[in-house]
């Protein structure tokens, strides 16, 4: 059975909801969800930065996995909030908690992240 747009809006909603609460607790109590901007939408998390650098989180919630147009979206959405990188985050099918959802990125874009933390080889 395929969802109605409602019902997807909705599932969306609670991803974004548990997404924002699990970094908010475990990462900066300031992180939570972003108010819709529309045309340029900046992510669906609000207040992620690593190191002072600003880092857009785009939630997905979908029946089936579209990882490169989540990518996508996430890159657009960095690009429209200056950030240094976007990553997707996806509902993972069968696995309720927070932490076992996946982070989709580019290497590119993980290299970006890996220099902002200051990691080094």
């Amino acid at each position: 059975m395929s969802r109605s747009r409602a019902s997807a809006k909705a599932a969306g909603s609670r991803f974004e909801r548990v997404v924002a609460d699990f970094f908010r607790d475990n990462w900066d109590d300031r992180i939570d969800r972003r108010v819709k901007t529309g045309a340029l939408d900046k992510g669906d998390i609000a207040n992620f930065r690593v190191n002072g650098n600003r880092i857009v989180l785009e939630c997905k919630d979908e029946t089936k996995y579209d990882f490169n147009g989540a990518v996508n979206e996430a890159q657009v959405e960095a690009a429209n909030d200056s950030a240094l990188i976007g990553f997707a985050v996806v509902k993972r099918r069968g696995k309720a908690q927070p932490e076992d959802q996946f982070i989709v990125a580019t290497l590119g874009d993980f290299v970006n992240f890996l220099r902002a933390i200051g990691a080094t080889s």
